[in-house]
């Protein structure tokens, strides 16, 4: 009986002697939208922060890294922009990955060397934020995550979540969070570990879709709503996205960056390359709508007295009698798995 090895090579051979060649090796892509809104009226986008919420999206030629981050309202009562710090935390993670400085696989190192850097500054940033990371491993096709908090993602696949993160909570309403304080105030402030981030890996498939978003949607949007909306996006699984035909979206970015491309609605971001086909334009339309959808949504219940939010359900599981939605900070990023040839 032959080894597996020698068949490979016999079969190698076969197909350069018909001039056929093995399937080319693929690598994965993301391609990105954001939106958002801040708590407050007029509190919409600025640059990608909205109200204390802020986000990044960053391509390398090894991976596509994105995160959000929410900082803490309470140091508001202090004087304390929070937004600074989880802007500040989020432009960190995406310089540090823009000039190559990162492993793939290790996203709670990226967290940790960001919030060692303005740990080290002259004149700390004072305040505090959750952050979650998604980096997708453009070779082997792997999702590498750490989230430290109640921000997160859920990853779907044919309809249905496949793996999430899990939010991290001292106790209810309290979630993990890196923290500066004041040196007298150390002692006093909530501040956890970026290494205490959980950290999950998952092989992707063309056609997932990973939603990132801070807790502003997932306390006001429960699973079913949130897959209903996705169930619009015309780039679905099995609806021809990244099949390596006339179809698929194909390449996204250049090699080690990616375009921000205009889009229709300021509240909007969204990352890759300008469309090339009509089908390529109607995705990123979709995926565009899809994802205002979402963040509409989740600012419309967040403000309706009446509803049983998750947010409420928690609550009234920890013994509060809470009813309604829980009016925050909504930043979402929803990105669905491309390949391309290289």
């Amino acid at each position: 009986m032959q080894s597996v090895l020698a068949c490979g090579r016999l079969v190698a051979r076969a197909l350069l002697g018909s001039g056929l060649r093995p399937p080319e090796q693929r690598e994965c892509r993301l391609v990105t939208a954001s939106c958002g809104f801040g708590k407050e009226p007029g509190g919409g986008r600025k640059g990608m922060c909205y109200g204390d919420d802020a986000c990044f999206v960053a391509g390398h030629r090894l991976a596509d890294v994105l995160g959000v981050a929410d900082g803490v309202g309470g140091w508001w009562d202090y004087g304390v922009d929070p937004s600074q710090f989880s802007t500040t935390l989020m432009r960190t993670c995406q310089r540090l990955v823009q000039e190559g400085l990162f492993v793939p696989s290790n996203p709670v190192a990226i967290l940790t060397t960001s919030y060692n850097e303005m740990l080290q500054n002259k004149a700390p940033l004072l305040g505090s934020s959750t952050a979650c990371l998604v980096v997708l491993d453009r070779q082997r096709g792997q999702l590498h995550t750490a989230n430290l908090g109640d921000s997160g993602f859920l990853v779907v696949r044919g309809g249905r979540i496949i793996h999430r993160s899990q939010e991290q909570q001292h106790y209810f309403n309290t979630p993990f969070q890196l923290a500066i304080a004041p040196t007298e105030a150390r002692g006093s402030v909530l501040s956890d570990s970026p290494e205490s981030a959980e950290g999950s890996t998952l092989a992707v498939e063309v056609g997932d879709i990973i939603l990132t978003a801070t807790d502003g949607l997932f306390d006001n949007l429960p699973d079913h709503i949130i897959l209903q909306q996705l169930r619009e996006l015309k780039v679905w699984p099995g609806s021809g996205l990244g099949s390596g035909g006339d179809t698929g979206i194909g390449v996204l970015g250049s090699e080690d960056s990616w375009t921000l491309l205009s889009v229709s609605d300021p509240k909007v971001c969204f990352w890759g390359q300008p469309p090339l086909s009509p089908f390529q334009d109607t995705s990123y339309q979709s995926i565009e709508q899809t994802v205002r959808n979402i963040a509409e949504r989740a600012r419309w219940l967040a403000n309706d007295p009446l509803y049983m939010s998750p947010f409420a359900q928690h609550a009234c599981a920890n013994g509060l009698n809470v009813q309604g939605g829980k009016p925050d900070d909504i930043t979402v990023l929803l990105s669905v798995v491309t390949e391309s040839l290289e």
